[in-house]
């Protein structure tokens, strides 16, 4: 059984940063421990023994990390802010691979924005997301259908999606951190136009 604890999210896990789990286990393939879930990025000040939500964190997180490796190959996730991106950066510091693929859909980027932002020398492919999910937007950018795995496991649908991931050929304009800042939106409003 593929323990959390001998794998790259072991130490988040410690951290108490995996939250709000869909699936937090094995998947189809050997030694292989998929997370679906939020990472938390900012803690609230706890109160006493009083346990409160973070004030961000990466949301809708898709990744998966292998037994024995103490990095993780392939990470999808949404941030209300574009802001939030260098936050990811110090938070998932030494747990990130140069050759490794990873995607955060912003909520305040352009519509038609398509970035790569490089810390060190890990690299982020930032896209927009405006009400969709990360699982329908990475579905459409590895160009699989949802009839191509109905019929797999929560386990099993992460390791199609997240193998299909790694192989995307994506040529983004380079922006560094600072020029998206600059280019960022405000940051909209998720309550607003929801029936009360």
């Amino acid at each position: 059984m593929t323990s959390i604890e001998n794998t790259a999210l072991g130490r988040f896990e410690r951290e108490g940063r995996l939250l709000n789990a869909v699936l937090k286990g094995a998947t189809t393939k050997p030694g292989r421990f998929g997370f679906r879930g939020d990472i938390a990025l900012k803690f609230q000040t706890q109160v006493a023994d009083e346990k409160r939500p973070p004030d961000y964190s990466i949301e809708q997180v898709l990744t998966i990390a292998q037994e024995g490796e103490r990095t993780i190959p392939v990470l999808a996730g949404y941030l209300h802010s574009f802001a939030y991106l260098g936050d990811v950066s110090t938070v998932l510091n030494g747990a990130l691979r140069p050759t490794g693929s990873y995607f955060m859909f912003c909520n305040n980027v352009d519509l038609l924005a398509k970035y790569r932002v490089k810390f060190g020398d890990i690299n982020f492919h930032v896209l927009p997301c405006d009400e969709s999910t990360v699982w329908k937007e990475m579905m459409d950018l590895t160009g699989l259908n949802k009839d191509d795995i109905k019929r797999l496991d929560p386990g099993g649908k992460l390791d199609i999606l997240l193998d299909a991931a790694k192989n995307i050929d994506l040529s983004y304009d380079d922006i560094s951190y600072e020029d998206g800042l600059k280019r960022m939106d405000a940051v909209k409003n998720r309550n607003e136009n929801r029936p009360v």
